[in-house]
């Protein structure tokens, strides 16, 4: 017999004697009472695990296989780098008469971020007069981009703290994504032989413009006149006499500036119509029949766009809502403001002949610093009891 086998042997008998030994230690335990067992059967349970240990020591000394972990188990994958991402939805809020551009620069943007990030958008669109919109917002409309009519709009959401400060300088151009300029628009050859603003103070003249307190486009107009009538006049005071006579020839306002367009088209309302020059672009490319003028004294109509801050970090949406934004300064973005009327404030688009020829330069350009800033703007003549309250105050209709 090898030396081996007498080993294995001797760890036979041993784990048999152990178990002998055990079952003579459980026979003593049965006859103890019960409040004893609970020492006894740990010890017990103790011998066992020692007994198992030595037996399978004894019928087994070969040494067991262990099987690496793979780096490429399931667990250890990574998504794929163009693995379709989860569809997202941004909310745009805009000024009523971008819709038509926004429309048409929506598509292009959302083919491309599919081919360059393979992640399906869709846009939610909400258009109406910009203080409207503004108000909405601010009441829970839970935009993540809003496009208005003026940065005064845009401060008054910054102020209700769901846009962080600052955002003029998040975007070029101070933000300023499109442009205009005030028109005024006559009906066909001009009966009422109106050149120029203060042709507007007249008697029986019928002037379509929309609200100041609703429209931010009214707000522009009323700057529009105000700037000539100031420059005119030499003084507020004059200034408010000539707007006086202005709004009194003015029989309805309309709630925003694509209802003072269909007053004065559709429904055949009013000798004159002041409005955005990309409205009045747009209803000729509509096929309407429009006389107007771009007066020479005027205002730049700069419109703001902004990231909601609070609502794309709810959303997770921010990545994807500054690329939109991005976008709409890039060539092919103001290619289509510019088509829909609007000025580009892209240089090379604005240089294209086609917008040179539909854009007539303006001698004397007035800006919203100009007139002292939005904040100073809206205390002056927008705010309760200032001074457009008070222009209609002092007509009786």
């Amino acid at each position: 017999m090898s030396f081996r086998q007498r080993s294995t042997n001797r760890l036979k008998f041993s784990a048999r004697a152990i178990a002998h030994h055990f079952i003579q230690v459980i026979s003593q335990i049965a006859s103890q009472r019960w409040w004893q067992r609970f020492v006894s059967f740990f010890i017990v349970g103790t011998l066992i695990g020692i007994t198992m240990a030595a037996c399978s020591a004894a019928t087994d000394t070969k040494p067991t296989a262990t099987t690496p972990t793979s780096s490429s188990s399931p667990v250890a994958q990574t998504k794929p780098a163009g693995e379709p991402k989860k569809d997202i939805e941004l909310t745009l809020v805009s000024f009523a008469v971008t819709k038509q551009a926004h429309e048409a620069i929506i598509p292009k943007f959302v083919e491309k971020w599919q081919k360059e990030q393979n992640q399906k958008v869709t846009f939610k669109q909400s258009y109406g007069g910009s203080g409207s919109q503004t108000r909405a917002v601010i009441d829970g409309l839970e935009a993540d981009i809003v496009h208005l009519s003026l940065a005064g709009d845009t401060s008054k959401i910054e102020k209700a703290g769901l846009i962080d400060k600052g955002w003029e300088q998040e975007f070029p151009n101070e933000s300023v994504v499109s442009k205009s300029v005030a028109a005024l628009v006559t009906r066909e050859g001009n009966p009422k032989n109106i050149k120029e603003w203060s042709d507007l103070e007249k008697d029986g003249i019928s002037l379509i413009t929309a609200d100041p307190k609703t429209s931010g486009g009214a707000r522009w107009n009323f700057l529009a006149l105000w700037n000539a009538a100031a420059k005119k006049g030499g003084s507020d005071a004059k200034a408010q006499e000539s707007l006086t006579k202005v709004f009194k020839n003015v029989p309805l306002l309309t709630k925003d500036a694509r209802e003072s367009t269909d007053a004065f088209f559709k429904q055949g309302q009013g000798d004159a119509l002041i409005n955005y020059e990309n409205e009045i672009v747009l209803a000729k490319q509509k096929g309407e029949k429009v006389t107007y003028i771009v007066p020479d004294v005027n205002i730049s109509i700069d419109n703001p766009i902004a990231i909601v801050d609070k609502n794309v970090a709810k959303h997770g949406t921010k990545e994807v809502a500054e690329a939109f934004v991005k976008f709409l300064y890039t060539p092919e973005a103001q290619t289509e403001f510019a088509k829909f009327g609007f000025r580009p404030v892209d240089e090379t688009v604005a240089k294209d002949k086609q917008f040179v020829d539909l854009y007539p330069k303006v001698k004397e350009l007035a800006t919203v610093k100009d007139l002292g800033g939005w904040s100073d703007i809206n205390k002056k003549f927008f705010a309760d009891g200032a001074i457009f309250d008070q222009i209609q105050s002092q007509i009786k209709r």
